[in-house]
């Protein structure tokens, strides 16, 4: 259900979001996969609660450095062990 006003633009949901709100999400983010999942739900869809959904965008950001700098530093590791030994 879209928030419309007067104009007809989608007005943003501002609800505040209690602790166990948080809670919810913080344990639905400590599931493998659903966690990716749920966060571009919430970061993208139009009815999610702007706090949530800029956790959500924030959350995914830093998911997206975490998997490049392991992925450099795997490399390295496989470079060093592949000239240590002899690969």
């Amino acid at each position: 259900m879209e928030n419309y006003s007067s104009s007809g633009y989608v007005t943003p949901d501002t609800r505040v979001m209690s602790v166990t709100d948080w809670l919810i999400v913080l344990i639905i983010t400590s599931i493998p996969l659903l966690n990716l999942i749920m966060l571009c739900v919430w970061a993208f869809s139009h009815n999610t609660p702007v706090t949530k959904a800029n956790f959500a965008k924030a959350a995914l950001i830093l998911m997206a450095i975490a998997i490049v700098i392991s992925i450099l530093f795997g490399g390295a590791i496989a470079g060093m062990l592949a000239t240590t030994y002899g690969y």
